[in-house]
């Protein structure tokens, strides 16, 4: 009976939701395994040459939501998909899934890619930008990871 309530109370607070988060959510939950799958098998370059594919919204949200909500709840969104889809995902997969989502909406951000070194330990990092602000980590991310010099967003049309 406990999954019961369990799946009541996930109901309750996804219903909770504007029809627009729920549209977010949706699209994070199946974006998720979908990039996951697509950078295991071929690749970033390839994986994001493909995600600029995806058709972007000429429908803007209720003009009411301002740019700076919609990429805050865009992040939410994200966030509470990767709970539920935490298998399917790393920073970059979370990254890359929360770029192509604001730019489906015609937000402009960065995907940031930075690396580290301590001691003999080598490791990367993936993270998103908008207007400079740190949206999917903290704010210290710049200085913990060296950043490549290269934004990883590309203008529609643009070949990678």
């Amino acid at each position: 009976m406990n999954w019961l309530k369990l799946l009541k109370r996930k109901a309750q607070i996804i219903f909770s939701l504007s029809e627009y988060e729920r549209s977010l959510l949706f699209q994070a939950l199946c974006l998720l395994p979908a990039v996951a799958i697509l950078v295991n098998f071929k690749g970033l370059r390839f994986s994001q040459k493909m995600l600029l594919r995806l058709p972007t919204s000429s429908s803007s949200v209720d003009d009411t939501v301002a740019e700076i909500d919609r990429v805050w709840m865009t992040e939410r969104m994200v966030r509470v998909a990767v709970r539920y889809n935490h298998l399917w995902t790393n920073c970059l997969k979370q990254s890359l899934v929360l770029w192509i989502l604001l730019r489906s909406q015609g937000i402009i951000s960065e995907l940031r890619i930075g690396v580290q070194r301590e001691s003999d330990k080598f490791s990367a990092h993936a993270w998103v930008e908008y207007q400079g602000v740190v949206l999917n980590d903290t704010e210290d991310v710049r200085q913990r990871f060296q950043a490549f010099d290269r934004s990883f967003e590309q203008p529609v049309g643009e070949k990678l």
